[in-house]
């Protein structure tokens, strides 16, 4: 695990250890010195029958009797408090670990969003004292604004993502199920993105009529925009990304596809796990905080649909998001 990178941690764990160890020692010791003391009691009384006694016998199976029940209460105790030992030994170290881990996971989560508050202001400021400063051309003017209006859109989606997995997370965000054409919000969310990124080829299969279903405009709203940017950071500028609805059974599908570096089997179940980035988050070179995929499995669970990612061909990746269209139960 990275946090037994962590010098001090690994000395938490090495004393928790020894610790461990020296518990169940103990009680190994335990057990042991009452079977020699059991032996030993029962030799004492055994001494102290008489040979010759009428009910020699008796009496000595007597002693064997209590020996054999004073051996298995000892046994039977000394495996209750094994496993008690052992069970709350391993429940703490699976909490810890999962502490730790999440403690991991906001650090690099706070690191990724200083950058991605940093660079997007940093760039606004710069083309800003820019446009102050100099005297320039139409066409000029216009890129930087442009670019400024970009980088705004990018706090913005930032926001949008940080407060509404909080929302969820503390479950204070109601969910409006209301009646929308899917098409056109797909649709929007992709002109939007075009005027965003005119520089960018966008192929886009969308069928023209209405496509009603129920649902919260919003949240479906922020996972296809997820979605989508998420195509926008990992396709090479000069290839294309494409976005098609389709129905199925029961269902709308949204699929979006890239022409990035693809993502490896072992990943593909584990890049919808929060804070969750491929390689170091903390290095990366990509934008992103992880939530976008994350808060993405969300939604789509909430509406009672799923996400799922294939491989694109010739390379890349197809995240394709399943809502139904019939009633279905809002899960809990």
């Amino acid at each position: 695990m990275p946090f037994f990178q962590n010098r001090k941690l690994r000395w938490v764990f090495f004393l928790y250890w020894v610790l461990l160890a020296y518990i169940i020692a103990a009680l190994i010791w335990w057990f042991i010195a009452l079977h020699w003391q059991n032996e030993e009691m029962t030799q004492l009384r055994i001494k102290s029958l008489q040979p010759n006694q009428s009910n020699y016998a008796a009496a000595l199976a007597e002693i064997r009797d209590a020996e054999s029940r004073k051996k298995h209460q000892y046994m039977g105790e000394g495996i209750t408090f094994f496993l008690i030992i052992a069970g709350g030994a391993a429940l703490v170290y699976i909490a810890v670990r999962r502490q730790f881990k999440m403690n991991q996971e906001q650090q690099n989560l706070m690191m990724a969003i200083t950058h991605e508050l940093k660079t997007p202001i940093a760039v606004a400021k710069l083309n800003l004292e820019t446009l102050e400063k100099r005297q320039l051309e139409h066409e000029q003017q216009q890129k930087l604004i442009r670019n400024t209006i970009r980088e705004a859109n990018r706090l913005n989606a930032l926001c949008n993502n940080m407060l509404m997995n909080s929302q969820l997370d503390a479950g204070k965000y109601g969910i409006i199920r209301e009646s929308l054409d899917i098409h056109k919000l797909v649709k929007d969310c992709v002109q939007e993105f075009q005027r965003r990124f005119p520089e960018r080829v966008f192929e886009v299969q969308i069928p023209d009529q209405e496509r009603i279903i129920r649902g919260d405009y919003l949240l479906l709203q922020l996972a296809t925009n997820n979605l989508v940017d998420n195509a926008v950071k990992y396709t090479p500028a000069q290839s294309s990304i494409s976005i098609a609805v389709s129905p199925a059974k029961n269902a709308i599908d949204i699929a979006v596809a890239d022409q990035g570096q693809g993502i490896p089997d072992e990943e593909k179940s584990r890049i919808f796990q929060r804070f969750y980035r491929l390689g170091n988050s903390a290095t990366k070179s990509a934008k992103g905080t992880g939530l976008g995929l994350y808060l993405t499995q969300r939604i789509a669970l909430v509406h009672g649909g799923k996400i799922t990612v294939t491989n694109n061909q010739p390379q890349g990746s197809v995240f394709t998001l399943h809502i139904p269209t019939a009633k279905t139960n809002e899960p809990s």
